[in-house]
């Protein structure tokens, strides 16, 4: 069986550049995107993710370096020429047409009889679940469906990768979250290779094989999911990826385990891979994320360490709840959150409060 390591890469990345006049958008650009995988480009507005999808596109030129679609160099392919396809933002549905002439509008130069082509028009309507709509307007369409529309537009043509633009930005929470689910199963189901673009970590996190994280026109890290969320590279992407506590440390002394001295946490131990070299020009800080810090009721006992806090600011969202907790001797308040399950008490502002920690959830930044 192949494992996800030994697929073929289907995109590289070569020390791609990208001008604008004296705008440097996009900044020595090295990265592989494996065949049948589903890889998002994450960053804030303005960090060359669109950019970086269009030169896969063909709809951007590079200054220089290279991209390679399934081991061909794509410089001076056109759009038209590449195996991609992509699904706008805006979904590009055109109003006038029925869902059937949208999802067949790429096919009105293919010679196969009109019965062959209806077939796959009806194949690719089902594959988004939109069989029984071919004769609907397009104006008449949901948020959703449209966007369902555009994906089975999109895939009708059997591309080798299908290149999304933040496609899920105009739906709403619900549907949006459902849409993930859909895509997820749809790339499964086709096996190409899907690119995402989007702002949304949670989105990135719930739908990709990998990620790689942009600022400023660069890849500031690649990796899977949970390595991104549980050991991010620098604070600057701890910071982007959820949320994550930072407490001031200092680094005592290095060997096998690296000792640190953190507010209101004290000494602590850490293997090395939880030590990041990334220098933020900060100082050191050592991160936690929400989750791995609980309150500690009474007679309740934990065995892994203990630390003293006082409630700081209290968020009910209904199945958590969020506390910012002020630990004794700590110039900043820790975040964490707390499942709400039947006769666990929610706490008021000002009590106090044993917060259990463990230290191998702990990333040291410096």
């Amino acid at each position: 069986m192949t494992t996800p390591d030994e697929k073929p890469n289907m995109i590289e990345f070569r020390d791609v550049q990208k001008y604008y006049g004296d705008y440097h958008a996009l900044r020595g650009i090295n990265a592989t995107i494996r065949a049948g995988e589903f890889f998002s480009l994450l960053g804030p507005s303005g960090c060359g993710k669109t950019t970086l999808l269009r030169t896969i596109a063909g709809f951007e030129d590079i200054s220089s370096g290279a991209v390679l679609i399934d081991g061909k160099d794509m410089a001076r392919v056109p759009a038209n020429a590449r195996p991609t396809n992509m699904v706008f933002q805006s979904y590009a549905i055109f109003p006038h047409l029925s869902v059937e002439e949208n999802v067949g509008f790429g096919l009105r130069r293919d010679p196969r009889p009109k019965d062959q082509r209806a077939r796959a028009v009806a194949e690719a309507l089902e594959m988004v679940g939109l069989q029984g709509y071919g004769k609907r307007a397009a104006h008449a369409l949901s948020g959703g469906q449209r966007q369902r529309v555009a994906l089975a537009r999109a895939l009708i043509l059997k591309p080798k990768v299908l290149l999304l633009d933040e496609p899920l930005s105009a739906l709403d929470k619900k549907m949006r979250e459902q849409m993930q689910v859909e895509l997820i199963r749809l790339q499964r189901q086709v096996g190409i290779t899907f690119i995402l673009v989007t702002h949304d970590q949670e989105e990135a996190l719930v739908m990709s094989d990998r990620i790689a994280v942009m600022f400023e026109g660069q890849i500031a890290q690649l990796a899977d999911p949970e390595t991104l969320y549980r050991r991010p590279n620098s604070r600057k992407v701890a910071d982007f990826i959820g949320t994550m506590n930072f407490l001031p440390a200092k680094v005592l002394s290095e060997g096998p385990t690296i000792e640190i001295e953190a507010e209101g946490l004290g000494r602590i131990s850490l293997a090395p891979d939880q030590v990041m070299e990334a220098t933020s020009g900060e100082g050191a800080s050592i991160g936690f994320r929400p989750e791995t810090l609980s309150i500690l009721f009474d007679g309740q006992a934990t065995s892994d360490r203990e630390a003293m806090g006082t409630v700081a600011e209290v968020v009910y969202y209904g199945d958590m709840t969020y506390y910012d907790m002020k630990l004794d001797g700590a110039s900043v308040p820790m975040r964490l959150s707390m499942r709400n399950v039947p006769g666990r008490p929610v706490l008021d502002l000002g009590a106090r409060a044993r917060i259990g920690w463990s230290p191998g959830a702990a990333v040291l930044f410096r």
